[in-house]
């Protein structure tokens, strides 16, 4: 089935909004910036979101939906042990496919805000839910900075223009292999992407 104009168009207008807010941030971009980027009128974007901010959760909703199903999946794992290998290599392949939206959930303003409307509370029930499983239950000083600099230094660097240059294979690897490190969890050799969990 092929996608109608109307969502042609708001698929474009999503891409773009993205790229525009890499570039200029989410204050630094306009609706008329990302009109003019594509070729349509201000009309056409308001046609599809009425404020930047509902554009903007709109280009935050992808990975806030698979954070939130990411959480969910963990925590239903009966093993503490499946818990953290699950939450571990979903939130792997959940920033490496992210990429872009990942580094601006690091550093922009406007992004985060468009974020405190997600399910779990913004950025900080999400890093609470994550943190929670990844350092377990009444965790010590140790396991609790040890979760924090997993969940930070995958998103950062998975975000980082400075690695941009590995492929999705390559980084997936690296961060996985520094998160087990991080976590006292053994190498596995495969491990299953979030979408066939």
């Amino acid at each position: 089935m092929t996608a109608g104009p109307a969502e042609d168009t708001r698929t474009r207008l999503l891409h773009t909004a993205l790229r525009l807010f890499t570039e200029h941030g989410v204050e630094g971009t306009s609706l008329q910036m990302i009109a003019d980027a594509l070729g349509i009128t201000k009309a056409a974007v308001y046609y599809h979101f009425k404020t930047k901010a509902e554009l903007t959760e709109a280009v935050a909703e992808p990975g806030i939906r698979d954070l939130d199903e990411l959480v969910l999946r963990a925590g239903a794992q009966k093993r503490r042990g499946a818990q953290v290998d699950l939450l571990l290599e979903g939130f792997v392949d959940l920033v490496v496919r992210h990429r872009t939206l990942v580094a601006l959930f690091s550093s922009d303003p406007g992004l985060i805000r468009a974020i405190e409307k997600s399910a779990h509370g913004g950025m900080e029930g999400f890093g609470q839910a994550l943190l929670g499983i990844l350092s377990g239950p009444a965790p010590d000083t140790t396991s609790r900075v040890n979760a924090m600099v997993a969940l930070t230094g995958i998103a950062m660097a998975g975000g980082s223009p400075d690695l941009a240059s590995l492929d999705d294979e390559e980084l997936r690897t690296e961060l996985l292999d520094v998160g087990r490190r991080l976590l006292g969890r053994p190498r596995r050799r495969t491990h299953l992407p979030v979408s066939t969990l």
